[in-house]
């Protein structure tokens, strides 16, 4: 029976599919690059506001504490944004006349909420609940960062599934007392902190099998 194809079509083939799985491999890497990069899940990446709000200088500055415009944040899964009367009962008195507080005023007059562009998201097949995080003593830092820095607000993580997963794997440094929950300065534990420990044994989150079982985040 005559041969059909030369013996070089072996060579010829094991290459081709060795280029294949070579290229799906590095499309593969190269995708898993750009869903973790800046492009798509926007970390540090400015968000425009209708009002030029600092958190520089309201929390870093001037102390102001995250509770006073996240109301909701330790009794409610959404930490809530401020309302314009929050706003207003400051700037009745301060800046008063400054064009940047002109949608303030704008809205304070006609009974409109400001339009906040919301700068952290989560999927919504995903369940999140702020004010367990908060009486577990994971403080705003961990997920929001140094926010006393920023004179625009920006995403400091990526809120990703590895995210959520990492921490609730090893709770523990992330832990502080609940006094120190909304500081900015509060020192984070190390990975061996018998502190960290103590706290989640305190909280009562020290087994961290439960935290990872799927229905914690997907119910």
């Amino acid at each position: 029976m005559p041969q059909i194809f030369r013996r070089r079509a072996n060579t010829l083939a094991r290459t081709s599919l060795a280029a294949i799985i070579l290229l799906l491999g590095g499309l593969s890497v190269i995708a898993a690059g750009i869903v973790r990069s800046s492009y798509v899940t926007e970390v540090g990446l400015p968000r425009t506001q209708p009002i030029p709000y600092s958190h520089k200088l309201h929390v870093g500055e001037l102390g102001l504490d995250c509770r006073y415009c996240h109301t909701a944040v330790e009794n409610s899964p959404f930490a809530g944004l401020p309302s314009t009367e929050t706003c207003m009962n400051c700037h009745v008195q301060v800046k008063v006349d400054s064009p940047l507080l002109e949608p303030v005023r704008r809205s304070y007059k006609d009974g409109l909420p400001i339009q906040w562009t919301r700068v952290n998201h989560v999927p919504g097949y995903v369940y999140f609940d702020h004010s367990i995080h908060i009486h577990k003593g994971v403080g705003c830092v961990t997920c929001h960062g140094q926010v006393d820095r920023l004179d625009v607000m920006v995403a400091a993580r990526s809120w990703s599934m590895d995210t959520c997963v990492e921490c609730h794997r090893n709770p523990a440094p992330h832990l502080r007392p609940l006094d120190q929950v909304f500081s900015m300065r509060a020192p984070r534990q190390s990975n061996n902190s018998e502190t960290g420990k103590l706290l989640a044994q305190m909280y009562g989150i020290d087994s961290p099998a439960k935290l990872t079982n799927c229905s914690i985040c997907h119910r």
